[in-house]
């Protein structure tokens, strides 16, 4: 099943162990793969007025990667 990109935005992520990450504000995609890199809890254009962006990305973002599944949440794996 396809799903568009504007569909994760408002999403709630949670782990699979049931812990509630956040909700996707942004998306951060990867042009050269042509796919989804990192989901944002905050919105692209607060990361890049916040100090320490690097910092403050890795806090607010989730990699894609780590997406079990998306329906009405979306569900990922726990970090290692």
């Amino acid at each position: 099943m396809t799903m568009l990109i504007s569909e994760l935005y408002g999403k709630q992520i949670i782990t699979n162990t049931g812990q509630m990450v956040g909700m996707v504000e942004d998306i951060i995609l990867d042009f050269e793969k042509g796919a989804i890199a990192n989901l944002l809890l905050t919105k692209m254009e607060d990361l890049v007025r916040a100090q320490n962006s690097p910092g403050q990305l890795a806090k607010n973002s989730v990699k894609y990667d780590r997406v079990k599944s998306v329906s009405e949440t979306i569900i990922v794996g726990v970090n290692k």
